[in-house]
């Protein structure tokens, strides 16, 4: 059996190494550059590497040209990658291996079911069984006992019906290769619905509990089956799904710190128990607040965000000075470098120990 993606040694992994993974779905904007300046300050303030992922596992929603746009963006910011850049596209065998792997182990299976189907097996649900994520209903395990004579259309990760293994306390925990270095504050559960990790409670329905310390939000908690349920490793149109890319990439990529925006605080449970089920290393999570635009809405390319101006180093200094600010960092001399400012910031950001204010920028106030 082929190994997906296996950990470096603690011997030879790098002390820090973060990365930013932006989407090359258009240019750089103003949220984008917070969780990018975020990102690398961390990376600085510790003396540790900072690398540059192009995530373009999606292809229907990215734009020609638009990795490279954003990677001269970055260069004319002064953020320059210590390595040559990623890109999530060139890498589906290494995803072919993660899910085989999953597949060996029993903690993957397909699934025939179209949203129809999920629909349908939802209504059949009494009331209080049916859970909403985000406008979407989490899937209620159809395919968990077998296709039903349907041909599998897409493939999805356990989280119920998982082997628990008492622990010299009484609680249960989930029976996995343990990874080869844990981040701060993980711990991956079986524990009964709607009961934390914590409780002596004997489990008569196993749900999957995953706590893990965030370094600005503090301790986080989900029950990953009722509020996640089986999620999609790879998409009915053949894609890879995001949560299994982004925890082969880390784990290749050797990064032991992510700074990412606070609107991907919910994938963390789900990218930690593929890491637990795979035997690799758990990074530490840092999620910064998000900028928000005159509506108080995330800005997002999505939502019409304008593109970033570096034409020029006043501009850029500018879209900094902006950011730095949303990160609740001190200001720049106005006749400082772009070079001068950001050692500032990084000076900045050390100070604060990586724990950004909990604030968030406006563009325009």
């Amino acid at each position: 059996m082929s190994q997906p993606s296996p950990a470096i040694p603690s011997s030879v992994r790098p002390r820090y190494a973060g990365r930013f993974a932006p989407s090359p779905t258009g240019p750089l904007h103003a949220g984008s550059l917070v969780a990018a300046l975020a990102s690398w300050l961390d990376a600085r303030s510790h003396g540790g590497q900072w690398l540059v992922r192009i995530e373009d596992i999606d292809p229907p929603r990215c734009q020609p040209d638009a990795d490279r746009l954003i990677l001269a963006q970055l260069h004319a910011l002064g953020l320059v990658p210590d390595d040559e850049p990623v890109w999530q596209s060139r890498r589906h065998a290494r995803y072919a291996n993660a899910l085989e792997d999953l597949l060996a182990h029993g903690l993957a299976y397909p699934c025939g079911c179209t949203r129809r189907d999920i629909d349908a097996a939802q209504a059949a649900l009494r009331p209080s069984a049916v859970h909403e994520r985000h406008s979407e209903r989490v899937y209620p395990g159809t395919c968990r006992s077998g296709l039903h004579g349907k041909p599998a259309r897409a493939w999805r990760m356990l989280t119920t019906g998982l082997t628990m293994t008492p622990t010299p306390a009484g609680a249960t925990a989930f029976a996995a290769p343990p990874p080869s270095r844990a981040g701060a504050g993980v711990a991956i559960h079986l524990a009964p619905e709607a009961c934390p990790p914590e409780s002596d409670r004997t489990p008569a329905s196993a749900h999957l509990w995953v706590t893990w310390h965030d370094r600005l939000l503090g301790r986080q908690a989900q029950d990953v089956t009722a509020q996640v349920g089986d999620f999609v490793l790879r998409r009915a149109d053949g894609l890879w799904a995001y949560q299994l890319a982004v925890v082969v990439d880390d784990a290749d990529q050797a990064i032991t710190h992510v700074v990412r925006g606070s609107d991907l605080t919910d994938n963390t449970p789900r990218q930690l128990w593929l890491q637990q089920a795979l035997g690799l290393p758990h990074p530490q999570y840092l999620h910064v607040p998000l900028v928000l635009d005159s509506r108080g809405e995330k800005l997002s390319k999505q939502h019409g965000a304008p593109a970033l101006d570096t034409h020029s180093p006043a501009v850029c200094r500018l879209a900094l000075d902006a950011a730095a600010q949303a990160l609740g960092l001190p200001p720049a001399a106005a006749s400082a470098s772009t070079g001068e400012a950001l050692s500032v910031w990084t000076e900045g950001w050390r100070a604060l120990q990586g724990m950004p204010l909990a604030v968030s920028c406006t563009p325009g106030r």
